[in-house]
């Protein structure tokens, strides 16, 4: 549990309950304070499967807490950003998606797992994922916005929520045709 990989892991789980408390906030320097949070744990999905691979320092608890990790930090943004009215409309179905995409693919993994089945990530759930980090980070950016009224991240959080829901239906999918094969 120790090791950098696995407290990189733990620091992202760690760090959303400030997440929460920075969008809750009306002050555009809290939703700043909260995209600079997001961004730095963002960059810590990247570096601790790169950093366990490249020391060879894999272990069973980094497996098991990366993906909650990723999963609690990006129900906790899309709550928040529907919360403060940020995600409205057709765009809550893009973010209803992803969290019941994320939800079904942890349910099918653990039940392959029973069967000692691995299901590996796929290049596009990776782009899946890039998709849906830009686009949540964009959307946080809203709230700062009065800081920065040139700033085009609705345009950017819109288009690159949609593109990660899309991706999200064509990765759950292509699980769900994984999972149907052991069932």
């Amino acid at each position: 549990m120790s090791s950098l990989p696995n407290l990189l892991t733990l620091s992202r789980i760690l760090a959303v309950p400030g997440l929460v408390a920075l969008m809750w906030g009306q002050n555009p320097w809290e939703w700043l304070g909260a995209f600079a949070l997001y961004a730095l744990a963002a960059i810590t999905d990247y570096f601790d499967g790169y950093l366990a691979r490249s020391w060879g320092t894999v272990s069973k608890i980094g497996q098991f807490l990366d993906p909650i990790a990723d999963k609690i930090m990006v129900a906790a943004v899309i709550v928040m950003l529907v919360d403060a009215n940020i995600l409205h409309g057709w765009s809550v179905i893009a973010g209803l998606i992803i969290l019941l995409r994320e939800i079904f693919v942890s349910g099918l993994r653990e039940y392959l797992a029973g069967l000692s089945v691995s299901v590996p990530v796929s290049r596009l759930a990776k782009w899946k994922t890039a998709a849906q980090l830009v686009a949540l980070g964009a959307l946080i950016l809203i709230g700062a916005v009065p800081l920065m009224p040139w700033l085009p991240a609705l345009e950017v959080g819109m288009v690159c929520l949609w593109v990660a829901a899309i991706l999200t239906l064509v990765t759950g999918y292509d699980y769900l045709r994984t999972g149907l094969k052991h069932m």
